[in-house]
């Protein structure tokens, strides 16, 4: 007996010391990244990925399809040039399996490289840039990953152009040396851009943490009063929350001609400004919510998350009917929080708020897309708008504002103004993210609703949320004790929209429901004359609807793929509304208490 439990027991000591030798090998694999820019007026990039001890006779290399935050494959393979690999003066073949897939053949050689270029000159916050300027580096777009070693840390030297001498990232410097960093894994690599340059550089810290601001690009920014406002925009999103997960923060900010847009990313952000717009009140004011927006996502989609949205999946689309929580109620909290933060009042959030409404209200494609499945499509519907999707589809990020105003004031009115959805989007953070590190599923964001309300709340989500159903927003709002109406315009309209730029008037979008699409006006029409007289713009169009009424009947003349035509046109009111608040007469208290909890401002 004692003889066969030894012999078991030598065994086990020599499957363990075979399984440890094994992993011995694994773990003494390293990787690192080198990034070159010796000529940026060219907009190329060199990339070396160095593989030290690899043990396996063939190495798989991949490239993301697309950048997590912006839901459309973007094949970033398509920029990428002159893969080759070698082992100190030998070279390894390197054959293409996929669009974004390369093998390298390591021939027994432990220790190579894999060098290519990418060319990199479209400046978004989804992509890559490089020019005699500045250098600007999306991960996904730049840097492939060893397969089966993705997880692994890593170290980024960075070899910049001559002329250039500030860098700002999230990625940790290693030790003094600002031009290597530390990589935890690729999934940070990816999530990390970085801006090299000779940018503005402004810091401050929030609560012992370190922020930076880059500033590329010039502008007429107040440096004082913008560290300010910033400070603020990260004060009013950590108070719903009540602590802040990051350790340092990057604002990269592209001043360009026209400005924006934004991508939020793990512990930083790039957003897109105008930069001649700091002085004009509207388009300062539209930035610090941006701003906002995307500094809310440390928490809401970068942590706190649909099941989909991570870990990544980089070779395809990563499918979630939730967007309308992870970007729709960001976009809620974004307006709420600009008034939170002093930037807006009671009557301009609640106009705001209106406008939102009458956009989807007005937009057929609401009646026929569930929120759901926009959220779902967005891979192929909502980053590929064309001319007929305002007759077909909705938007997660407007309608998603909406239906978080909606559930903010369900949660308000169900516990009598105690809690709302800062109290919900609090309890998920600590339950899903930080005790449990994993995405929400529909079900358990529906399920943590219920629990904070008290009730079941199956119509809201099965009617508003997963239908198509106009919501009851005068019992809803009338918790806050507020009542929404609407105005028809009495003026009559063709139901589409016109371009009169380059002195031609072309039908851009027909819509649903609107005279022209019900008597055959086709998009790209270009109307050529209006009863007989020639129209070249909108200006004149509206002149001939001054005095016209419903039913009245326009004889237009259109050129149609070179064809001329003669098209009778009944015309019909304007299909679009107007809505605007108005308070309840003798409120309650209750519905008093829940206005004010509410529209609350942060002293």
């Amino acid at each position: 007996m004692l003889s066969h439990s030894l012999d078991s027991l030598l065994r086990c000591y020599a499957v363990l010391f075979l399984f440890l030798l094994s992993q011995s090998a694994v773990w003494a694999q390293s990787q690192s990244y080198r990034l070159g820019m010796p000529e940026p007026h060219t907009h190329y990039y060199e990339v070396t990925i160095t593989i030290s001890d690899y043990n396996k006779n063939e190495a798989i290399f991949e490239l993301p399809v697309w950048i997590p935050g912006s839901y459309m494959v973007r094949e970033y393979a398509k920029n990428v040039e002159s893969v080759v690999a070698s082992s100190g003066n030998k070279s390894l073949k390197v054959e293409k399996l996929a669009k974004n897939r390369w093998k390298v053949s390591t021939e027994g050689q432990k220790n190579f490289d894999l060098n290519y270029r990418v060319y990199a000159y479209e400046l978004s916050v989804r992509t890559s840039f490089l020019d005699a300027s500045h250098a600007y580096i999306n991960g996904t777009s730049v840097f492939m990953y060893l397969v089966g070693m993705a997880e692994k840390p890593s170290k980024l030297i960075i070899e910049p152009f001559k002329e250039f001498k500030n860098i700002s990232t999230s990625l940790k410097a290693d030790g003094s040396d600002k031009w290597t960093r530390l990589v935890p894994n690729y999934d940070v690599l990816a999530d990390s851009p970085i801006e090299i340059g000779n940018h503005d550089i402004l810091a401050f810290k929030y609560k012992g943490i370190p922020h930076e601001i880059a500033l590329y690009g010039g502008g007429n920014y107040d440096p004082k009063k913008l560290v300010k406002d910033f400070e603020r925009c990260v004060d009013v999103c950590t108070e719903v929350f009540k602590e802040n997960p990051c350790e340092n923060y990057v604002f990269i900010v592209h001043n360009t001609q026209n400005g924006g847009g934004g991508l939020e990313h793990l512990n930083s952000t790039s957003v897109l400004m105008s930069r001649l717009g700091y002085a004009n009140p509207d388009s300062y004011r539209g930035f610090l919510g941006l701003i906002i927006h995307e500094y809310f996502h440390l928490w809401n989609v970068k942590r706190l998350r649909p099941k989909a949205l991570g870990p990544f999946d980089y070779n395809q689309e990563n499918y979630t009917s939730m967007l309308w929580v992870a970007e729709g109620i960001t976009s809620y909290y974004d307006e709420l929080l600009s008034m939170r933060a002093g930037y807006n009042d009671h009557n301009g959030y609640l106009n705001t708020l209106c406008g939102s409404i009458g956009t989807i209200e007005n937009r057929f494609g609401r009646r026929v897309q569930p929120v759901t499945e926009s959220s779902f499509d967005a891979w192929i519907k909502f980053y590929r708008a064309d001319e007929n999707s305002a007759n077909a589809t909705v938007s997660y990020y407007t309608y998603g504002s909406i239906l978080g105003a909606l559930l903010d004031l369900e949660l308000l009115g169900a516990t009598n103004g105690e809690k709302g959805l800062d109290e919900l989007m609090r309890e998920l953070y600590l339950e899903t993210y930080k005790k449990q590190n994993k995405g929400y599923t529909d079900e358990e964001f529906k399920e943590a609703c219920e629990k904070m309300a008290g009730k079941k709340m199956t119509d809201f989500f099965e009617q508003y949320v997963g239908g198509t159903t106009v919501p009851d927003y005068n019992r809803i709002f009338g918790y806050a004790g507020l009542e929404l109406k609407q105005e028809t315009p009495k003026n009559v309209s063709l139901g589409c929209s016109l371009d009169d730029t380059g002195g031609k008037l072309l039908v851009k979008n027909v819509y649903k429901g609107g005279a022209g699409y019900a008597d055959g006006l086709n998009v790209n029409d270009e109307i050529i004359a209006v009863n007989d007289f020639r129209t070249l713009s909108r200006a004149q169009l509206s002149e001939i609807l001054l005095d016209k009424k419903e039913n009245d009947v326009l004889k237009i003349l259109v050129a149609r793929g070179g064809v001329l035509l003669n098209l009778s046109i009944k015309l019909k009111t304007d299909i679009n509304k107007v809505f605007f608040f108005e308070s309840l007469n003798n409120p309650s208290v209750t519905q008093m208490k829940i206005r004010s909890r509410w529209l609350m401002q942060m002293p």
